[in-house]
């Protein structure tokens, strides 16, 4: 047996081998995979990249140089919770409402 031993591992670690090659992570037949999990970061990729473009925007109106009067209310009614007095505000519950009574006669 003993002559074999050396044989043996090398034909397990070559079927190892193989076997990895085929179905590891990054084997031959795992590549739908693959693509799938690259084309669902590429769409959040792309929203990251519009979300950072609207935040850019927001930026540039906010500094010193070219404030936007508009903008700088809208974030300080949103930040501080305050509202001006003219305002309508509409508080919704997030719970659903109470079904209506339907009248019996």
């Amino acid at each position: 047996m003993k002559p074999y031993a050396l044989s043996a591992f090398l034909l397990l670690l070559v079927v190892y081998l193989g076997v990895q090659a085929l179905t590891g992570e990054r084997g031959l037949l795992s590549g739908s995979t693959r693509d799938a999990r690259l084309a669902e970061s590429e769409a959040q990729l792309v929203l990251l990249r519009e979300q950072r473009a609207d935040l850019e925007v927001r930026v540039r109106y906010l500094k010193a140089d070219s404030l936007s009067l508009d903008l700088l209310e809208e974030r300080a009614r949103v930040v501080l919770g305050f509202s001006d007095p003219r305002d309508y505000v509409i508080r919704v519950s997030a719970t659903s409402a109470p079904a209506p009574a339907t009248a019996r006669s």
